[in-house]
């Protein structure tokens, strides 16, 4: 096994089990490795500090999946932090209730650059890297020995490959997969379009924060901006919303919110379905027509160095949403963009406040659900967050 040094002076966030060593931080990098290498990593005395694969000659080099200086990588070492990540879901998620969430949340599940998502008794799964694709039969095979699936497809078709300079792919990779699977979420049925919707087929993350509607939807007026397939759609109505309002620049999704009311034995004469750009139906929208706001938009920021634009979109589409609400109405607020903070991201709903002399009341916070964990000092792991308030 090939080993690389770490400078003494760069070993620090590795000790701390940091899950990147950037090229910086080594004091030689040989020629010639293929991403997906299995190297060993130590400090400038030999000592073993950790293992992972080459990822690129670019910023990081090396992504860790282990501190064990003698684990093997075959294939017991895939079934066993398959086997990790499952028995966490199982144990705080899968129930009656529910039997779809994310099974490996990559680097925090100690196989780095790793998605999988198991909708019922299927696997979606995504390479973000170079170096976790060249293991990918690998780590089919273990999937299958260790959860046996019916059917695991491949959704490697993210912006952020281009990066790794990757092609995007998507397909079956074993078994067979239906064009939609009926899965089961704090008790409520969805179609999953896991084939041709966003993401893996369904919005995983946002488990917590539609339990969390139910709540406040009591007799309510709500508007379900960027609605997708209609998820909050369906828990407001469970909830006892009057109306609901789902507005989505894609018609085929709006489609499939339609089914998805109608699975659940839902009212969807209550409903009405709004194929518009949201930005545009929030500024013809008269005030306090509704008085509960949902706004899980995609994320407004993909790049480090578009922060600043992408902060002006968020703030806002939130200050459009507080000019519609009256006094006492209710607004959830996500932002999926890793490079909004929790704490800029309230920043900048307090602008949005003043700009429309609201005062606003935060209610409840949500970051990332039980299933997609994060490591302690992985902060660059960070994404989602979601505040609950009141004006």
């Amino acid at each position: 096994m090939l080993a690389l040094i770490i400078n003494k002076q760069k070993s620090g966030p590795l000790i701390n089990r940091h899950p990147w060593v950037f090229s910086r931080a080594l004091k030689t990098l040989p020629d010639n490795l293929k991403p997906g290498t299995h190297v060993r990593l130590t400090d400038e005395d030999g000592f073993f500090l950790a293992s992972g694969y080459f990822s690129s000659y670019s910023q990081i080099a090396v992504r860790i999946w282990s501190y064990d200086e003698h684990e093997e990588i075959d294939n017991d070492f895939f079934i066993k932090r398959i086997r990790r990540a499952d028995e966490i879901r199982k144990k705080y998620i899968e129930n009656n209730g529910t039997d779809s969430y994310r099974l490996i949340n990559g680097e925090n599940d100690f196989l780095p650059g790793l998605i999988v998502d198991k909708y019922g008794k299927y696997l979606v799964i995504q390479c973000h890297t170079r170096g976790i694709e060249f293991w990918k039969d690998s780590i089919v095979k273990a999937l299958v020995e260790t959860i046996k699936p019916a059917g695991i497809y491949e959704r490697s078709d993210m912006t952020s490959r281009r990066v790794e300079g990757l092609v995007n792919q998507s397909g079956l990779l074993y078994g067979s997969i239906p064009d939609l699977i009926t899965i089961k979420e704090n008790g409520f049925k969805f179609l999953a379009d896991v084939k041709q919707g966003q993401k893996t087929g369904f919005y995983l993350d946002q488990r917590d924060k539609r339990q969390a509607l139910l709540k406040y939807a009591m007799d309510q007026s709500v508007l379900n901006c960027f609605s997708y397939t209609g998820g909050f759609s369906v828990y407001a109505l469970a909830g006892g919303a009057q109306r609901v309002v789902s507005v989505d620049a894609s018609a085929p999704a709006l489609e499939l919110a339609k089914e998805n009311i109608k699975l659940n034995n839902l009212d969807i004469g209550r409903c009405e379905f709004v194929s518009d750009d949201v930005k545009k139906y929030l500024k013809n929208v008269s005030s306090e027509t509704f008085n509960l706001i949902i706004l899980d938009p995609p994320a407004f920021i993909k790049d480090r160095r578009k922060k600043k634009e992408g902060m002006t979109g968020y703030r806002g589409i939130n200050e459009m949403a507080l000019r519609i609400l009256p006094e006492k109405g209710l607004l959830v607020t996500c932002s999926c963009s890793a490079h909004l903070s929790l704490q800029d991201f309230r920043f900048l709903l307090v602008e949005a406040g003043g700009r429309t002399r609201k005062a606003l009341r935060f209610l409840e916070t949500y970051t990332h659900g039980i299933d997609h964990t994060e490591l302690a000092p992985f902060i660059e792991g960070e994404y989602l967050k979601c505040f609950i308030l009141t004006v």
